[in-house]
């Protein structure tokens, strides 16, 4: 891939300014996800640390033995895969203080690395990014004629955008972000990401840490993960599940150990509860909403790799796209600085997605991928609105469905907006 062919990130923007406070960047995400590509497009040299299939990289061991030889080089200088010498975080941050220069070094990092050899945070020096994989408006699959941003501060124009099939959707979600991807079917994407997960499972995990983790059990965890996307299960409905489904034990221990190594890899990318600043007496519960970083590993791991095997499984297509809009959203909304989480209660009252934005302000989607469940979303979120402000909480200030099959973005007699996927961007 040429540079000059660098398919722009929303992410750039946020990159260029934190280039502009800090002295080095770091840029973490999944691997494959156009972390190298992001950097490369931001700097003026690079380095490459990352290992061959046998275990050596003559730069890791450059790195590890005489670090300024790293370094050098014009700034911003990219350093990828940084974590595989993680001395070079002390080298970077002395660096920084001794020029006081911002914007000299861009690191990426696909797996969070061990303390091992890092003396300093790095607070002050070091400005972290996560990158998550393509968003449909930065794949071109959403003609972005909504801003989320708009619509959160309560501005909206009503347009119509165009039918959508759920052919394309389920192809969509089939595909996923993945920048790599981008020409492929969806059959030969959905292929590329089994043997993506082959790979994290057969290498990445082990060289995480150096713990040998039963490859065999992360299979299994992996594809309940997969049929428990975007649901709030814990960790022993999974264990359950697995028992279930498959006939094998897995200790509870060890499924938060394995789902700890998969954080660590960013292969995981869950929605936090939001409830904090409600200030009601509703009782919110504490559990994360399960993501994979891309709904496509979920498809991949369910073995569905068509667009009629998904159409004909109308619910899990349903959790699917619920996933596809959440990444979507979360990609949105950061680069305007707001937060999403995710809504529910005791009474088992739940929002799909909470976007909290810099002002305190809250606002609340409900995803639905068909059109005749608008009004049952739009219904829900307006019935979770009157019971916040009867208890004197901090109600939602937008309240919107997210739709897959809607050809129009329009806002509702009750005041509920409705938008289209596929016409969403920052």
């Amino acid at each position: 891939m040429n540079i000059k062919n660098y398919k722009k990130r929303i992410i750039d923007d946020k990159i260029e300014h934190y280039l502009k406070l800090f002295g080095a960047v770091c840029i973490e995400g999944p691997k494959y996800c156009g972390k190298t590509w992001a950097g490369r497009y931001h700097s003026n040299s690079e380095i490459l640390l990352h290992k061959t299939t046998g275990g050596k990289s003559n730069n890791v061991e450059l790195a590890k033995i005489s670090p300024a030889l790293i370094l050098q080089g014009e700034k911003p200088r990219l350093i990828d895969e940084w974590q595989e010498a993680t001395n070079l975080w002390d080298e970077i941050r002395l660096d920084v203080d001794k020029t006081g220069l911002k914007g000299q070094y861009i690191l990426t990092g696909s797996s969070t690395p061990t303390r091992e050899g890092i003396s300093h945070s790095g607070a002050g020096r070091y400005g972290k990014i996560y990158l998550r994989t393509m968003s449909l408006y930065e794949s071109g699959n959403s003609t972005g004629e909504v801003s989320l941003k708009e619509l959160c501060n309560d501005n909206f124009e009503e347009k119509m955008t165009g039918e959508v099939d759920l052919k394309y959707l389920a192809g969509l979600v089939i595909k996923g972000g993945w920048p790599g991807n981008l020409s492929y079917t969806p059959k030969d994407s959905s292929e590329a990401i089994g043997e993506y997960i082959k790979l994290i499972i057969d290498d990445d995990l082990n060289r995480l840490d150096g713990i040998n983790r039963d490859k065999h059990k992360v299979k299994l965890l992996l594809k309940s993960l997969a049929r428990n996307e975007s649901t709030t299960v814990s960790n022993k409905r999974l264990k359950d599940d697995i028992k279930e489904i498959d006939n094998e034990d897995i200790d509870i221990d060890t499924v938060a150990s394995y789902l700890n190594a998969l954080n660590k890899i960013f292969l995981l990318d869950n929605d936090e509860p939001f409830g904090i600043n409600i200030r009601s007496s509703i009782r919110v519960k504490q559990s994360e909403k399960r993501h994979f970083a891309d709904p496509s590993i979920a498809c991949s791991l369910l073995n569905i790799k068509e667009e009629e095997k998904l159409i004909n499984d109308l619910e899990t297509f349903g959790f699917l796209f619920e996933a596809m809009v959440e990444r979507d959203l979360k990609i949105y909304a950061d680069s305007f600085n707001a937060h999403c989480y995710h809504y529910q209660d005791y009474q088992d009252r739940e929002i799909d997605s909470v976007i909290e934005l810099e002002n305190g302000k809250w606002c609340a989607f409900e995803i639905k991928l068909g059109a005749n469940k608008i009004d049952s979303a739009a219904k829900n979120l307006l019935n979770i609105k009157k019971e916040i402000e009867k208890e004197n909480g901090k109600a939602p200030s937008v309240l919107c469905v997210i739709c897959g099959l809607s050809n129009a973005a329009y806002k509702r007699p009750d005041g509920v907006y409705v938008v289209p996927i596929t016409a969403l961007k920052p």
